[in-house]
């Protein structure tokens, strides 16, 4: 693994990147729709089970078609992400297979089994079961596509703080050793958490946009009215979970990857009662001089948030870039070493584990042996950093980090204050004579909701580089040993047909929108 570190392009880690960003960029435009669009299908059809009216069968039927079109389009695209761990991430693979390859499995054979069984039922069972099995059917399809959900974000959390494993000098792997602490590990809960209410969030705003046409176009107005009811209510509820998750989202973040932390908040020099940014100026186009400056230009801040948000405390101490990259002791005597001795450690640990190999091959005795696995073991935690070659790897690019966080925070204020406005007109105002303009507005929120849940990712993923999982295993000696032009070939490829495969949903959902439900009396 350290001669392919070595000898590896850097431009095939940049296109494999860029390769595996896209995919997933494109494969998120699907999936939150189709979470968010169960719950409302979900609820659709709870209503017409108790009241056996025609009128929420119909409704429940129309939001069902739209969920189907979305769902075929995400699986398509989730398969091409799952095969490129194998094509450009194998060295990754091979080394935590173990563990990985676990939660994947799992979202493979028990939840999209599930999700795939029930969704048949859904669609071609109206007449065929009763209403009972029917409506456990749409939930429970809903239910799979969440339960796949958890299982990815598990893998995915993994990455981001990797727990229950244990690093296996003879086969060069690191192993499972609990797999309750993979699952359920409080950084996969929390990410969840966060996650699914995102995309309830974007399935409550597509379906209030979506309503809000048929509103503006005076057309299908009760299923509009009663649509931008539940949607409404879904959203809001959603949208402040999803605050809540976030905050402690970012408590474990600055528990277990403070540089992130730092780069969200462009946080260069920290110390005890820090503040939070509302805004700075921080160039979105090159990584600021984080080693000379104090602190962003046009700075606006909250008095000790910062503080109170990453450790419950007012004067709490929240490390900047340079505290991480220098060392820091924290009031209560809590020791960071500095990079540089990570490095070293971590170059130390590489060492006595080729050392170790060697002489185990060349069959020496248990001493000679042990002597090599103590000094591994001793400097295992910093194993990652002996393939780092410069310090300045270790930060991430500050600008995407700051701008994507304050992005989505920022839409997401917005998207609460219309769901409590909106729930609240709906049932004291007549919704269907409202000026033009709360219609128009109702659908620029949807790229906008999108806008705001990739602005989340990017900053999950941009955040903890150069890391594929966090002090484990950096980028460069994830990627598989493949030519820069093969990966940049299929790049384009992937993009030419995810964009057709994205234009396709579009052009279906918008003719299935203006023809509209089917009402049966």
């Amino acid at each position: 693994m350290n001669n392919l570190f070595l000898t590896v392009d850097p431009a095939t880690i940049d296109w494999s990147r860029a390769q595996f960003a896209l995919t997933a960029i494109y494969h998120w435009l699907f999936v939150p729709l189709t979470l968010g669009l169960a719950v409302i299908m979900g609820i659709m059809e709870t209503c017409y089970y108790r009241t056996k009216k025609q009128f929420w069968k119909d409704c429940a039927r129309f939001w069902q078609k739209l969920f189907g079109i979305n769902f075929a389009m995400g699986v398509a695209t989730g398969i091409i992400l799952e095969f490129e761990f194998g094509t450009n991430w194998s060295n990754y693979s091979w080394f935590v297979g173990d563990i990985f390859g676990a939660p994947l499995a799992i979202e493979g054979i028990v939840a999209f089994f599930m999700e795939s069984t029930f969704v048949a039922v859904m669609y071609f069972g109206w007449e065929k079961v009763s209403r009972g099995f029917h409506l456990a059917s749409t939930w429970l399809t809903g239910l799979g596509a969440t339960i796949s959900a958890w299982w990815i974000l598990v893998a995915n959390s993994w990455m981001q703080h990797p727990v229950g494993c244990e690093f296996n000098p003879d086969t060069m792997r690191n192993e499972m050793v609990s797999f309750v602490d993979v699952a359920f590990s409080p950084f996969a809960v929390a990410k969840f958490c966060h996650t699914v209410t995102s995309a309830w969030i974007i399935g409550a705003v597509f379906t209030i946009a979506v309503s809000c046409w048929y509103l503006w176009k005076k057309r299908d107005v009760q299923l509009a009215v009663e649509s931008i009811k539940i949607s409404s209510a879904v959203g809001l509820v959603a949208a402040l979970l999803a605050g809540a998750t976030g905050h402690l989202s970012g408590e474990q973040v600055a528990e277990v990857q403070p540089m992130k932390l730092a780069a969200m908040e462009a946080l260069y020099n920290g110390g005890t009662d820090q503040s939070l940014t509302a805004v700075a100026w921080v160039n979105p186009f090159e990584q600021p001089d984080y080693k000379n400056e104090e602190e962003p230009s046009l700075r606006i801040a909250m008095p000790y948030a910062l503080s109170v948000m990453a450790t419950r405390d007012i004067h709490g101490y929240v490390p900047g870039i340079n505290d991480l990259i220098n060392g820091y002791t924290t009031p209560d005597g809590k020791k960071e070493p500095p990079y540089a001795e990570k490095i070293e450690r971590g170059k130390a640990a590489i060492a006595a584990l080729s050392d170790y190999r060697k002489a185990k091959a060349d069959g020496a005795d248990e001493k000679v042996l042990g002597s090599h696995l103590s000094v591994l073991k001793e400097n295992m935690k910093y194993f990652g950093y002996g393939y780092i070659r410069d310090i300045d790897e270790l930060v991430p690019y500050i600008p995407v980090n700051f701008w994507a966080f304050r992005i989505m925070v920022g839409f997401g204020c917005f998207i609460i204050l219309f769901f409590a406005i909106l729930l609240y007109r709906s049932y004291k105002v007549d919704i269907t004579s409202l000026p033009k303009w709360h219609y128009i507005l109702a659908i620029i929120l949807v790229p906008c909701a999108y806008i705001a849940s990739e602005s989340g990712w990017l900053v999950a993923e941009f955040g903890r580089q150069p890391w594929t999982i966090q002090d484990m295993l950096p980028v460069g000696a994830s990627v598989s040993a493949v030519g820069a032009n093969s990966v940049a070939l299929t790049f384009f490829i992937f993009l030419a047909l995810f964009t057709t495969m994205l234009a396709v949903e579009i052009n279906i959902m918008l003719k299935q929108i203006k023809k509209g439900p089917e009402y049966n009396s």
